[in-house]
């Protein structure tokens, strides 16, 4: 089935790590506008669903369309086109330790967008500030960081190409709550301001409240459910029951609730 409003469309996809099965006949949609939060127990392959629409894995089987088209099968020229349509940042930030926070950014710019590198270097600087760095973290070498101004260091690289779809993984993890919560709604301003898709892989229950508009769960080698959290809340499983309703998730959902109030 078309879903007119899905910017990538993944059908039966299989990922296989020789005899591991990772994924088997699992179907997701990222839809224009959303943030779509990915959640699963350990070992369900999240970061390698994510792998995998970017073009970093190539699946053992299925298709996989973004913008609709495929990335593994584009001529090398496409492909490059349709990866600058879409921005990651990875779990640890994946930072050059040899380059300025500004470098770091301007590179993507440099090289795909093939810009002079002092108006990269000025552009970078603007995506310092849309990322909530103060303007000085821009000439700062990434071990000079903090947690949070590192994810925020390459959450600004994530968007110098003004990508369409931002791909994060597990972009809260190692941050305070109130870290976490500030980069949680600068993930809203974001997609907001800048119109993005979001596909954000986490095991944070903040984050799945706070933001996600809609939540798939991967269990069994699939996608076991997607859909709003009323929905994902209601379904009958094991682990949903213990992850949605244990402790932490009741403590997560009475906080949006009140947020909401």
């Amino acid at each position: 089935m078309v879903n007119n409003d899905a910017l990538v469309q993944v059908r039966g996809l299989r990922n296989q790590f020789g005899t591991q099965v990772v994924h088997q006949d699992l179907d997701l949609d990222i839809r224009r506008g959303e943030v779509l939060g990915v959640v699963g127990g350990s070992g369900t392959g999240k970061s390698v669903l994510l792998r995998s629409i970017v073009g970093l894995l190539r699946p053992a089987a299925g298709k996989i369309q973004v913008f609709g088209e495929s990335l593994l099968e584009a001529p090398p020229k496409r492909r490059s086109e349709l990866e600058r349509r879409f921005g990651v940042l990875f779990q640890r930030g994946a930072l050059f330790s040899s380059l300025t926070v500004v470098e770091n950014i301007a590179l993507p710019l440099i090289e795909h967008a093939g810009l002079p590198r002092p108006e990269a270097e000025r552009l970078a600087r603007v995506k310092v500030g849309l990322a909530g760095l103060p303007a000085d973290a821009g000439d700062k070498y990434p071990d000079s960081l903090s947690g949070g101004m590192v994810k925020r260091a390459a959450l600004a690289r994530a968007i110098a190409l003004d990508p369409e779809i931002l791909f994060l993984d597990e972009p809260t993890a190692g941050l305070d709550p109130i870290g976490a919560a500030a980069f949680d709604q600068l993930i809203l301003t974001l997609r907001d301001a800048l119109g993005l898709s979001v596909f954000l892989v986490t095991h944070d229950l903040d984050t799945l409240y706070t933001i996600c508009d809609r939540v798939a769960v991967l269990s069994q080698k699939r996608v076991l459910v997607a859909g709003p959290l009323a929905e994902v809340e209601a379904t009958d499983d094991a682990w949903i029951r213990d992850y949605f309703h244990g402790p932490r998730g009741r403590a997560a959902q009475r906080a949006a609730n009140q947020e909401c109030r």
